[in-house]
């Protein structure tokens, strides 16, 4: 019995992950064409691959490089504005199986999508202990169309979402790490009739160290990741001055602010700044990266109190500052644009991909056919976890429940921070980077529907039904949307029909 409890224990989370690969493997390759952004970071990654920096393209490289002339870049620079661990990752997988590989371009990625999935559902699992609900979070994510198409062509974004996914699980874990040493502090003092008036610092925290490490990691592949090592750097204070109110130590919100807040900003702000550092080596040590000789150049470099600072750092720091006016100042008008006020309704998905073709072109066997790659997400997952969303800031609200913080907080670190650039270019897939605490708060709901273990019979039943019904209907949407999120190619009229909003076109 105990055998047979432990091989279901597992069957779950091993089918799923299966289920993940199968997903995101298939058909990799196709389209052998740089779709969307990959123009950018597959070739930057090839470059950064072979000149240690980014370098330049001559005009219209793309056909060349998808012939499989993969070597026509230059030594000059090329400003790039996100740092340059993404691109080191892509290329790890050209450089197994070729630059002229479409496979090679987004093996990683897919890679990395499918551990994703098997994160989600170890973050779960801790977070709700719970092996079923832990198996459904993951299983949302692996048939999930966005969570598919952003595993399946070589963008950024589904690094970030992995590191900062990695970041949250050390949060998690740091949560019973605090407790359990703060209750010990407080047992030891009042054993001693030792008046706790502040509590103690903790130092040895090292699952802050792993989330600054993981923070680190997301920022060095976009600097979005900054925004998650700030939100939960916030978080962990409110956390600590939480648990002293409840040990009773009388100055709990001082002593959170003064004592604890700065020794956790030491055990994660340095990791994270040393890991974003130590991701731009290849710029450092060569010396052809775009404004690597800028503080060499006459009359430009620093004076005055901050004279002493090497060239090599003051030129690091310019080409920064130039990246950040980049980021914050573009407003590039795009066809495909969507503004972040609509993300969580998903009006405006971004197509990576779009090919039609008229009979006997492409093998297309009828009038017209579509081959395309939309990062359109499963519409009746993505609509329920933002309507459970909506329930688990009201839920916050009443109930005051740690784990719907916790979740809404790797929501907001995502989300919150881009309702600040309303009027610059951004994508709906950008929204890759918060979508696992989307679905850990559907999960969770999803848990609520269930119901625990002591309720009634009948109310069980009913939950348990509730959420067959939708698991089974919405693995029915994704079978129904998979070709459109893989560019298989279909007849004009099947993409048609998948058109259920108009701005997705």
């Amino acid at each position: 019995m105990l055998a047979t409890t432990r091989w279901f224990r597992w069957a779950g989370p091993i089918a799923v992950t299966v289920l993940a690969a199968m997903l995101r493997l298939w058909n990799l390759g196709s389209p052998h064409q740089l779709v969307f952004d990959e123009t950018f970071y597959v070739k930057d990654a090839w470059t950064l691959f072979n000149n240690g920096y980014e370098s330049a393209w001559p005009d219209d490289p793309n056909p060349d490089f998808e012939a499989g002339r993969t070597n026509g870049f230059s030594s000059d620079p090329s400003f790039v504005v996100h740092p340059p661990l993404g691109k080191w990752l892509i290329a790890l997988g050209m450089a197994v199986f070729g630059a002229d590989s479409s496979w090679g371009w987004r093996i990683v990625t897919a890679l990395i999508g499918i551990l994703a999935v098997v994160l989600l559902m170890v973050i779960a699992k801790k977070l709700f202990g719970s092996t079923l609900l832990a198996t459904i979070a993951g299983f949302l994510m692996a048939i999930d169309g966005h969570a598919i198409v952003m595993s399946r062509v070589a963008l950024l974004d589904n690094y970030v979402m992995f590191f900062a996914l990695l970041g949250f699980g050390a949060v998690l874990l740091d949560r019973g790490w605090h407790s359990s040493r703060l209750a010990a502090w407080m047992a030891e003092r009042r054993d001693n009739e030792h008046d706790p008036t502040w509590g103690p610092t903790l130092w040895w925290r090292p699952w802050l160290l792993a989330a600054g490490l993981a923070f680190g990691l997301a920022s060095s592949v976009k600097w979005s990741g900054v925004y998650f090592l700030a939100a939960f750097g916030i978080y962990l204070v409110v956390v600590d001055a939480l648990a002293r109110r409840r040990a009773g130590i009388p100055f709990w919100l001082s002593a959170a602010l003064l004592k604890q807040a700065p020794a956790t900003f030491l055990l994660m702000v340095p990791v994270a700044v040393f890991t974003f550092l130590v991701s731009w080596t290849g710029w450092f040590v060569t010396q052809g990266g775009f404004y690597r000789g800028w503080a060499n150049s006459p009359g430009v470099a620093w004076t005055g109190p901050f004279e002493w600072v090497p060239h090599v750092v003051q030129s690091f720091w310019h080409y920064q500052v130039a990246a950040y006016n980049y980021h914050v100042g573009l407003e590039t008008p795009h066809p495909y644009q969507a503004n972040p006020l609509t993300w969580l309704l998903m009006i405006r998905p971004t197509s990576m991909f779009y090919q039609g073709s008229s009979l006997g072109e492409n093998g297309c066997h009828v009038d017209t056919c579509s081959e395309a790659i939309t990062s359109v997400a499963n519409p009746l997952i993505w609509w329920a976890a933002t309507i459970a969303l909506g329930y688990l800031v009201y839920r916050l609200a009443r109930y005051r429940e740690w784990r719907v913080g916790l979740i809404l907080m790797g929501v907001a670190a995502g989300y919150l921070p881009w309702l600040l650039y309303l009027n610059r270019t951004v994508f709906q897939f950008y929204t890759i980077a918060f979508e696992p605490y989307l679905l850990l708060g559907l999960t969770l709901v999803i848990g609520i529907i269930l119901g625990r273990d002591s309720a009634d019979p009948d109310r069980r039943k009913s939950g348990a039904m509730v959420t067959v019904v939708f698991l089974v209907v919405a693995t029915l949407v994704s079978i129904f949307f998979y070709p459109l999120w893989t560019g298989s190619q279909t007849p004009f009229l099947f993409w048609q029909l998948h058109i259920w909003v108009p701005a997705w076109r």
